[in-house]
């Protein structure tokens, strides 16, 4: 069974580490074979990681995408521990990544860390506001 995705003008998908950029129109692909592939709402640059969780996002992007998991996966909990340490708001997600990493549901793993990345993003708001006062 065929996987249809449509990509909007200028959306970025990669499809087995090929980067591939859409035109001016959206475009519907069907990828027909198995593939790794992450949408471009999916992707976090490793430059734009500038906190803990955005780097775990970075690292599972490349968990999933290499061939070679060992040693990303070492690093993904190395750092999921440090992330436990200074949120432990984070619980409830590293579960379901974990959950997600075992089943090999990156995307859920993804999405799942995206949301953590907004939790860590609103708790840093509350806390440099709580400073101000």
């Amino acid at each position: 069974m065929a996987l249809r995705i449509t990509l909007k003008p200028y959306e970025r998908l990669i499809i087995n580490g090929a980067s591939i950029r859409n035109g001016n129109r959206n475009s519907d692909f069907l990828i027909e074979s198995h593939s790794k592939f992450l949408r471009e709402s999916e992707i976090l640059h490793e430059s734009d990681a500038d906190t803990p969780c955005k780097k775990l996002w970075v690292t599972l992007q490349v968990m999933y995408l290499t061939d070679h998991r060992a040693e990303v996966e070492d690093l993904f909990f190395r750092q999921a521990t440090e992330i436990m340490s200074l949120m432990p708001e984070a619980a409830p997600f590293m579960a379901q990544m974990q959950s997600a990493i075992a089943e090999e549901h990156f995307h859920k793993a993804i999405k799942a860390c995206k949301q953590l990345a907004k939790l860590e993003q609103e708790l840093c708001g509350e806390q440099a506001s709580e400073k101000a006062a």
